[in-house]
This record gives structure tokens, C-alpha cells and sequence, in this order.
């Protein structure tokens, strides 16, 4: 055999060897031929965490389909179902409701928390708030009060709240009747983020504002709490529906009306029991709440294209590689 041959023979070897070692790793990964339906709510803010694990989904192999939209109640009946795979968007207990009426622990997993210490509540901008004095929502059932924040000249303050289907809405329902609030506030609903958008105008404008707002939410590094705007305090804990009878005192002494959440990746049970590596994945990821804010912000600046949101996922990643390798390690290590 010429040198020629001999080298060709070798390269031909080692490509052939490298081609079976690729198909080797790909066999081994315990994702692969599985495939992994994401949902989420229309929220755009709500992508970067689930991207993140569908990202880590596919360093496993599974077969990942682009992110669903779907409303948070129809998004935990079909991960329930098995029409879908996982939500990394729910809220324990603001989601409780929906939790429950799926199916529960029976036919949903949700294990391990995904970011913690989520803060909800209503607002209103500091000048407003120390200027009358302004401390608790219970104070706007005086009408004089209540006029500051009336938008639409029917002598009511106008409370922009939570979209419907959100887990929110009740919270607000239950609490305006409860508190009495019901002849001097408005609950203004619809395209949250719309109205919000007009809040944030109609505070630049000098005019006071009252809302229903939450953390992580780019919202909060513009409005900022102690800085731009102040949270308002309810004159007692009374939640609705299956929170009925929880004690939404924080551990400092304030009460904002709604508990302390945390946020879970939810995934179909059948799914988790046939999958122990996605199980695994699922119970030990997490995303501080302050990079969730953080890339909120970004959106709201204007990186909010597909594009964008995929390359701060992977940023984050490549940012916190060792971490995100060691949820590769464990939720290998759970499959074998």
C-alpha cells in the first residue's frame, strides 16, 4: 500500500470512528426520541425561563417543540392531560386553583422551586403616597382619596389589576368587596401590559397612579419600590378560593394582600415517571428572581424579538456554564 492509500485508509478509520462515537454519546442520551411540548402564558417576560429549560431538555436529548401559548388555567389542564409537557411559569399558591382543578399532585408534578420569593401586590407612585399619606388600600375607601387616582372622571380611582385568567383577578375581586372598596374603586381590566404601559405614561406626566403589580417584572426596576413608587398595605389577610385562610403577613410585619410565591416547573406525572432525567432537571434548576428582572428590563428596552430573548438565554448559560452542566450531570446521572 502507497503512503497516499495508507493515508486515506486511516482518515477513512478515524472519521469512521468518530462518526460511531458521536452515535454512541447521541444513544446514550436519555432524551433522545422523546418529544417535549413547552407552554407558557402570552407573557413575553415568561419565555426566558422556559427557553432555559428547554435548553437544558435538548443538551439531553429530548426532541423539543418551539414554546406554546396558552392560558394559565388550559395550560395546567393539558400538562395534566399529557397534550403538553411542562409550564416553567407556575406560581405556587397563586396557581393553586388551577393546580387543584387539573388534577392535583394525581396527575401533575412539582417538585423542587424554580425561583423563589415572588412579591405581588398594589401600588401607587411615592410623591402620591407621601404627600396624602398614603399607607394601606383600605385608606381609598374615602372618596377624596380615591379621586386622585380616577382616570376616567366617574370619581373613582381607577386600579389597573391582573388579566383575566391569570389567578389575580380573584384575589382582587374577593379583596375589593371585602375591604369595602367596592363605591370608591374601579378595577380596570384587560391587556395588562397595555395598561401598564399607560401607567408608566401617566406617571412620567406627574399624575398619580394605582396598580396591581408583581416581582420579577421589568416593571420594577422603572417603578421601583421605595424609589418611584410605594406597595400598599391591606387591613387584614382574606384570600379567596382554596387560599382561603391564609396569612399573607410578611416575615417584616407588612401585609400586601397576597402571600410570597414560589415559582415551579410543573410537568406532566406520567411524563416525570418515564423521564427521570427531565424528573431530575425539573426539581433541581434554578434561576434567581433577580435575573428574571433582569432580563425583563432588557424586553422592555426594546430586546424583545425571538432573537433576542434566545441569545440572553444562552448568554445566561454560558454565563453560569458550571451550573448549568452540573443540572446536565445530576439529570444524567438520574437516568442510568
Amino acid at each position: 500500500m502507497n503512503t497516499r492509500n495508507f493515508t486515506h485508509t486511516l482518515l477513512a478509520v478515524g472519521l469512521l470512528a468518530l462518526g460511531l462515537a458521536t452515535h454512541a454519546v447521541a444513544a446514550d442520551l436519555p432524551g433522545k426520541g422523546v418529544k417535549v411540548l413547552p407552554l407558557q402564558s402570552n407573557l413575553v417576560e415568561e419565555t426566558f425561563q422556559t427557553l432555559l429549560v428547554s435548553r437544558a431538555l435538548e443538551k439531553l436529548g429530548y426532541d423539543v417543540s418551539p414554546i406554546k401559548e396558552v392560558a394559565y388555567p388550559t395550560a395546567h389542564i393539558a400538562v395534566a392531560n399529557g397534550d403538553a409537557t411542562f409550564m416553567a411559569n407556575h406560581w405556587n399558591p397563586h396557581h393553586a386553583e388551577f393546580y387543584k382543578n387539573a388534577g392535583g399532585d394525581a396527575k401533575l408534578s412539582r417538585k423542587g422551586v424554580y425561583s423563589a420569593g415572588a412579591a405581588q401586590g398594589y401600588m401607587i407612585d411615592k410623591k402620591t403616597a407621601d404627600q396624602y399619606k398614603i399607607t394601606k388600600i383600605s385608606q381609598l375607601t374615602d372618596p377624596k382619596l380615591a379621586r386622585l387616582f380616577d382616570t376616567t372622571g366617574d370619581g373613582k380611582a381607577n386600579l389597573v389589576g391582573p388579566s383575566a385568567g391569570w389567578g389575580g383577578e380573584a384575589v382582587v375581586e374577593h379583596q375589593l368587596t371585602t375591604f369595602k372598596l367596592r363605591d370608591t374603586v374601579t378595577y380596570t381590566q384587560g391587556n395588562y401590559p397595555a395598561l401598564i404601559a399607560d401607567t408608566v405614561a401617566r406617571f412620567k406626566a406627574g399624575k398619580p397612579v394605582l396598580y396591581y403589580a408583581w416581582t420579577p417584572y421589568w416593571l420594577s426596576n422603572v417603578m421601583r419600590p421605595g424609589q418611584e413608587s410605594v406597595w400598599l398595605e391591606v387591613p387584614f389577610s382574606a384570600m379567596p378560593g382554596v387560599q382561603a385562610g391564609t396569612d399573607t403577613k410578611m416575615s417584616n410585619g407588612n401585609n400586601y394582600g397576597f402571600p410570597v410565591n414560589n415559582e415551579y416547573i410543573v410537568a406532566n406525572k406520567v411524563f416525570v415517571e418515564k423521564n427521570p432525567a427531565a424528573a431530575k432537571l425539573f426539581e433541581i434548576m434554578v434561576l434567581p428572581i433577580g435575573d428574571i428582572s433582569s432580563q425583563n428590563r432588557r424586553l422592555n428596552d426594546g430586546e424583545n424579538k425571538q432573537r433576542d430573548i434566545e441569545r440572553h438565554t444562552d448568554g445566561w448559560i454560558k454565563g453560569h456554564q458550571k451550573t448549568f452542566d452540573g443540572w446536565i450531570a445530576q439529570a444524567m446521572a438520574a437516568a442510568k
